[in-house]
């Protein structure tokens, strides 16, 4: 089957299958001793080099895939290139915190991945309907079970581990990440979500040619500025990485990240409604972010998700279900109604 005639939830088990290697490589990086340094590697040792590779990749992939051709274009001379609209510059900022928060998210000492995704996803489902009333669009049933059973599953984690307990850098991180996809979803909703396929790809190439640039500029910034330890790890994450071996682990990281960015593009711009389409992803990321929790504690010895964690990913797989089966149910319904009330054919006139 050819991947534009994949459903969603196609794209949402391909999305599924590349995040796992891409938090598994991420955490690793930042639990095991770096031999150039003597000690675990940062998030902000990592980010840089990840975000740069991955601009490379993406780019790459614009071209090779011809997507650039639906964008908006610039002309100079004999040559054109794709350039933001007013619309999607905006989206570019948003995208460009969420690129260097969700691989930051996986490095905190003490805090484990299902945890941190489960506070940072579930800012996210609150967002969700609220953009699409703004835009008057129609919230389902089925949505809004399955945004009370994120939040359910939240709930129960969040409990269970007593307090949020996060460090500064953690909390600035969900901030950050939650007004970055606010922007997003934003912006998806008022020019892309139409369901026109060629729609995507232009999103998807306005947003990533400049968020990409500007998510390394903003890191850059940072450690330009000397601001304390934070400073010296961005600058090795900048110089020093290159001549590491961490560098072969971070090109995976990128090379991952360019793929689920893809996929994800595709699931958010889907033409349904906001509150489907997010909760679908954010639950697919959450599973995924769970069973690489579990790969690492089996074959690195890494801390296992309590049962609390556990019980909190089986609430999101029947979130996924219920998303994935009501529509479809909901369809076949409306269907044999139509057909039931329509009126019985006239031979005559068949005739």
């Amino acid at each position: 089957m050819r991947l534009k005639n994949l459903p969603l939830e196609g794209f949402v088990v391909l999305y599924f299958f590349a995040y796992i290697p891409n938090i598994l490589i991420t955490k690793l990086l930042a639990s095991k001793i770096e031999p150039t340094l003597g000690r675990p590697l940062t998030g902000l040792e990592i980010l840089p080099s990840s975000l740069i590779i991955n601009l490379v990749l993406t780019y790459l992939f614009i071209w090779l895939a011809k997507w650039y051709k639906d964008a908006n274009q610039f002309s100079y001379g004999n040559r054109s290139f794709p350039i933001p609209s007013k619309y999607t510059f905006f989206s570019s900022i948003g995208t460009a915190l969420v690129l260097f928060t969700v691989p930051l998210s996986y490095t905190f000492k003490d805090v484990s991945i299902p945890f941190i995704q489960l506070i940072m996803r579930g800012d996210i489902l609150i967002i969700a309907p609220l953009v699409d009333t703004l835009f008057g669009r129609r919230v389902r049933w089925w949505s809004w079970a399955a945004l009370v059973m994120v939040f359910i599953a939240l709930a129960i984690t969040v409990t269970d581990r007593g307090k949020l307990g996060l460090p500064p850098l953690a909390i600035a991180t969900i901030v950050l990440y939650t007004l970055g996809y606010f922007i997003r979803l934003l912006v998806m909703t008022k020019v892309s979500k139409t369901g026109d396929p060629a729609s995507v790809r232009k999103y998807f190439v306005e947003e990533k040619i400049l968020a990409l640039p500007l998510s390394v500029l903003f890191l850059a910034i940072l450690g330009l500025s000397g601001i304390g330890s934070q400073a010296s790890e961005l600058s090795w994450g900048f110089l020093g990485v290159w001549q590491s071996q961490a560098i072969l682990p971070i090109f995976g990281i990128s090379f991952t990240l360019t793929i689920v960015s893809i996929f994800a593009a595709i699931i958010l711009l889907d033409k349904r409604e906001n509150s489907y389409c997010v909760p679908l992803e954010r639950a697919s990321s959450l599973l995924a972010g769970l069973i690489a929790a579990y790969l690492l504690a089996i074959f690195w010895g890494l801390r296992a998700p309590t049962a609390a964690e556990m019980i909190g990913a089986c609430i999101l797989i029947a979130a996924i279900l219920l998303l994935s089966l009501a529509p479809r149910f909901d369809a076949k319904k409306k269907r044999n109604q139509n057909a039931s009330s329509a009126p019985p054919a006239n031979p005559i006139t068949e005739k």
